[in-house]
């Protein structure tokens, strides 16, 4: 490898999640904070910190400028930016390159057309995936929507086309809604400076499975797909590898379909292909591709035994990829419970505050990913996620034992924590039997869900 630093372009528990597999391949790291993060974990293990602005992500995070100041005046050879921040940012991956540093992803082209959403789509179309039924590119105005709309049949669901995180969505079940057109476009707008619109048709039921890519220009494999239905408001909350009651030449063709729009693209470092599934009719779509590390990666890396970190960091060290597709293979199967400090029975208010004590559960099928320390304070400028509590076993059955366990043995004091949410979850005999989609879990809350006796639990 001829990389000897990385800068690490973010914070919170992917920071520290780069920080350690970054020395674990002798590279020296550097990391860049806020003014609200100079005690954070991640500040702490680096080789180096940076200051590089107030506790206001858009002059910290966000601040294209100040970050690459800091890799300057640190002599840094690459940057990673982790997830979320500048990690799909087109412009700061070529201003990186431009400086003559390896930026820890795919080109800023390439970036540009898979985060483009209608774009993607058509590139998917072009490498043979198939898509769901919708609009061939952004609508023009609401009346072309309600058109193409009327064609493929309610519901519909209106996206942005430059989006993510499930904002600049509407569902569409009524032909009337010039009104939730414009509110969907100004919110992609205010999002992502960007109003642009397409339309899919509503897919009943879907299961949400993506597939992990990784390629270095030439060579691209998959390593296999992870299932992320369970999710509120749009945000995933629990993911699984692999995917459950998924068919074996179902999983071989939407595996085989990522690899191929990989190649098509000339795709460079660790990547995500999502789809839709409809169980009913094993049939599935292309969503969106993920252009950067996904927050689920490690049930990926527990499966196959992989380390999708280091081997990004390879490749932008300009190595070839150090596995081949016959090479990777699923051992087992791994869940993961993304832990946020938001209390899950105060409809998920964020929580920042101090951690007065943690206990983590240790095991050899036990990872626990975070940003965490006893006495840190969690502050409250940024997303809610403290860590992801990540359990495997030789079979799905003997995966849920093990995390119903590991959730009972893990103590965060001092400040509410969506952790009695997993403890529920890992006891229902639904989540259990698979027998669940990506609309199951907000109506599972509304009816399945609360305190004990009524009262506030604490985890």
């Amino acid at each position: 490898m001829t990389l000897r630093s990385v800068l690490i372009a973010n914070r919170g528990e992917i920071a520290v999640r780069i920080n350690r597999a970054a020395k674990a391949l002798g590279l020296r790291t550097i990391q860049v904070y806020s003014a609200a993060d100079a005690d954070s974990l991640a500040v702490r293990l680096a080789d180096e910190a940076v200051a590089v602005g107030p506790a206001a992500a858009k002059k910290s995070y966000l601040n294209i400028n100040a970050i690459m100041e800091a890799a300057a005046k640190t002599g840094a050879d690459a940057v990673h930016p982790g997830y979320g921040f500048l990690a799909e940012n087109a412009d700061f991956a070529d201003a990186v390159v431009a400086a003559g540093l390896r930026f820890v992803g795919p080109s800023g082209a390439a970036i540009r057309l898979l985060g483009d959403k209608v774009a993607a789509r058509d590139a998917a179309r072009k490498a043979g995936v198939p898509t769901v039924p919708g609009s061939d590119g952004r609508m023009a105005n609401a009346a072309a929507a309600a058109e193409i709309a009327a064609g493929i049949g309610f519901p519909v669901m209106i996206k942005a086309a430059a989006g993510g995180g499930g904002r600049g969505i509407r569902i569409i079940k009524d032909p009337a809604f010039e009104q939730q057109f414009l509110q969907a476009s100004a919110e992609a707008d205010a999002a992502f400076g960007d109003g642009g619109l397409y339309i899919e048709k509503v897919i009943e039921r879907a299961r949400h499975v993506e597939v992990q890519v990784l390629g270095d220009g030439e060579n691209f494999i998959h390593c296999f797909e992870r299932e992320c239905s369970l999710q509120r408001r749009r945000q995933k909350v629990w993911e699984e590898a692999p995917a459950f009651r998924l068919p074996p030449a179902v999983r071989d063709r939407l595996c085989a379909s990522a690899v191929e729009l990989a190649r098509s693209v000339g795709y460079v470092g660790a990547g995500t292909v999502e789809y839709l599934y409809d169980e009913a009719r094993q049939a599935f779509y292309f969503i969106e591709v993920n252009t950067r590390i996904q927050v689920e990666h490690p049930v990926t890396e527990m499966i196959t035994g992989i380390d999708l970190v280091q081997e990004m960091l390879r490749i932008a060290g300009g190595a070839p990829l150090s596995v081949r597709q016959q090479d990777v293979a699923v051992a087992g199967h791994a869940i993961e419970c993304r832990i946020n400090a938001e209390d899950p029975f105060k409809n998920f208010q964020p929580w920042p505050g101090t951690i007065e004590t943690l206990s983590v559960p240790e095991a050899a099928h036990v990872r626990f990913d975070t940003m965490l320390y006893a006495g840190y304070t969690v502050p409250p400028f940024y997303d809610s996620l403290l860590g992801k509590l990540i359990v495997h076993g030789g079979t799905r059955e003997e995966c849920l034992s093990r995390l119903a366990a590991a959730l009972a043995a893990l103590d965060i004091r001092g400040i509410p924590t969506t952790v009695p949410l997993h403890r529920a979850l890992a006891a229902d005999p639904d989540v259990a039997a698979g027998n669940f989609h990506t609309r199951f879990l907000e109506a599972w809350l509304e009816t399945c869900f609360a305190a004990p006796d009524g009262a506030k639990e604490v985890a």
